[in-house]
């Protein structure tokens, strides 16, 4: 969707004589009661009024705000981290994280599995575990970074079984440096960030010393208000450690510094700033965004987190694109048809409730047998009525320029298990397809070079005349040659190009008009 605008701003730009420059915000009326300002028009109007002001200090407060960490790692929040922090899918994650688990020879002995069990939604851990590890931060940082009395961190989760304990290091003395040597690149990533997280836990809080200084500004009419608000790190606590990453960019704790100032100091205005902001649609789901929606929604468990975004990509319903996910045209027409036929299996809080009864029935509080009738008896006539009125789905056919050379009928793009291909209009009476064409030349033989996909659905790009020909590159093959040796460049990345042949790159930024 487009984004619309909300109303406007305005921001003073002031300055102590003789000291830094700073920016204030408009809050309200001299009393400190809010005004929002209506249109752009009202903030004109009002700049014009404020230009000709006296700017004095009206109040200073100055206070110290204390940052917390999170608790450790349950499977959502170590899938969402790693996305964040590592760009890992949840199913890599997983599998990693299972490796940790199940056991890493270290040295001479016997595997030893370095972490807690990782499908879990509780953020509970041993008083033995938090005793070595608040042990662990007194020896390493000192008694400063050890808060008085061990955290403990409350479930957040819907429905969390509470079955076993948050994911944690089983011995936080094993740090990730110590045993480096004996893990591969992805198990040391993975359990850097379990240890980190886990010791940060049971750290001291961050301390910002935070400063709110009050403007008074006196036009020849009115008193208004304006703010200015700063923030510096007193005390990192936990933060020497670790810091949870961020979906999208924020702005963090620390706010640019502002000079000394005091009440009834005067101040020199240098230029008044309205601003018309505009709200952003709501971005697309990452693989972090979307374990968060799932797991505030009550869908899904830890163990299908992963699982879940795997399918819903194999079966094409949506695809990556930079990190982010997009409907595919067959998802929105499953999509459709399912909210059309079984409106009450999709919806949102049917699911949750269901997850919460199959709880409840793995906890003994319920019979499965009646359960299960209840939701199938419903179940089964809406699927019989499905059977009988749902349209067979398939994505719409593309037209084409192109001109079956068998039978001289349109060609259209189909789209099959492979990916896209080109067919005859007139199939299944002409069976002539062949694969999409890119209309770039093969390097090596000089026939054209389609795109294809790999059985477990990852795109590449051939030769059409294989099996003659066996070229093939995983990156996107470009149009223009390579200005050095005319080779075949292939896209690197969002803004850059490499050619296959000689390894020029270049940058592709500004190239599209």
């Amino acid at each position: 969707g487009e984004g619309g605008s909300r109303l406007p701003t305005l921001d003073s730009g002031l300055e102590k004589k003789g000291d830094e420059t700073f920016r204030a915000h408009f809050v309200g009326t001299g009393k400190g009661k809010k005004i929002a300002i209506a249109s752009q028009e009202e903030a004109d109007k009002l700049s014009a009024e404020l230009k000709d002001a006296s700017y004095t200090v009206s109040q200073v407060q100055q206070k110290t705000v204390s940052r917390h960490p999170v608790a450790p790692f349950i499977t959502s929040t170590l899938q969402q981290e790693a996305w964040r922090k590592l760009r890992f899918s949840a199913k890599r994650t997983m599998s990693v994280a299972q490796s940790l688990y199940e056991g890493v020879a270290i040295g001479e002995g016997e595997p030893v599995g370095i972490i807690t069990y990782m499908r879990t939604d509780s953020t509970h851990v041993t008083t033995q575990a938090i005793a070595e590890t608040r042990e662990y931060i007194t020896q390493r940082f000192g008694a400063d970074f050890t808060p008085q009395t061990p955290r403990a961190f409350k479930k957040k989760v819907k429905g969390a079984q509470e079955a076993h304990e948050a994911i944690r290091p089983t011995s936080v003395r094993r740090g990730p440096a110590m045993i480096q040597s004996y893990l591969n690149a992805d198990q040391f990533k993975i359990y850097d960030l379990i240890w980190k997280r886990m010791v940060a836990s049971q750290m001291a809080a961050a301390l910002f010393d935070t400063v709110r200084v009050d403007i008074e500004a006196n036009s020849s009419r009115n008193k208004y208000l304006f703010r200015a608000t700063s923030s510096s790190l007193a005390f990192p606590g936990f933060l020497t450690l670790y810091s949870e990453g961020r979906d999208e960019e924020e702005n963090g704790n620390e706010k640019a510094p502002l000079p000394e100032l005091a009440p009834g100091n005067a101040l020199d205005l240098l230029g008044l700033f309205p601003q018309q902001h505009f709200t952003k649609p709501p971005p697309r789901y990452t693989e972090a965004t979307l374990i968060k929606a799932l797991e505030e929604n009550g869908i899904g468990r830890p163990s299908t987190y992963a699982p879940i975004l795997s399918t819903i990509q194999e079966r094409e319903y949506v695809e990556k694109e930079k990190g982010y996910f997009s409907p595919m045209e067959l998802g929105i027409i499953v999509t459709g048809l399912l909210e059309d036929f079984f409106p009450e299996i999709v919806n949102i809080g049917f699911t949750a409730r269901l997850e919460e009864r199959l709880d409840d029935i793995a906890r003994g509080n319920m019979e499965w047998v009646p359960t299960l009738q209840e939701f199938y008896d419903p179940f089964a006539l809406q699927v019989e009525k499905a059977a009988l009125e749902m349209p067979r789905v398939k994505p719409a056919d593309q037209p084409t320029d192109e001109i079956c050379d068998k039978c001289s009928s349109p060609m259209v793009i189909k789209q099959g298990r492979f990916g896209k291909f080109l067919s005859c209009s007139d199939y299944p009476k002409c069976k002539n397809a062949r694969p999409l064409r890119l209309g770039i030349d093969c390097p090596r033989c000089g026939a054209n070079l389609v795109e294809r996909r790999t059985k477990r659905k990852r795109i590449f790009y051939g030769c059409s005349s294989y099996p003659k020909c066996d070229f093939s590159v995983w990156e996107k093959p470009l149009p223009d040659p390579c200005p050095e040796c005319k080779g075949l460049l292939v896209s690197k990345g969002r803004s850059m190009a490499g050619c296959i042949a000689c390894g020029y790159e270049l940058s592709l930024k500004g190239e599209s008009g």
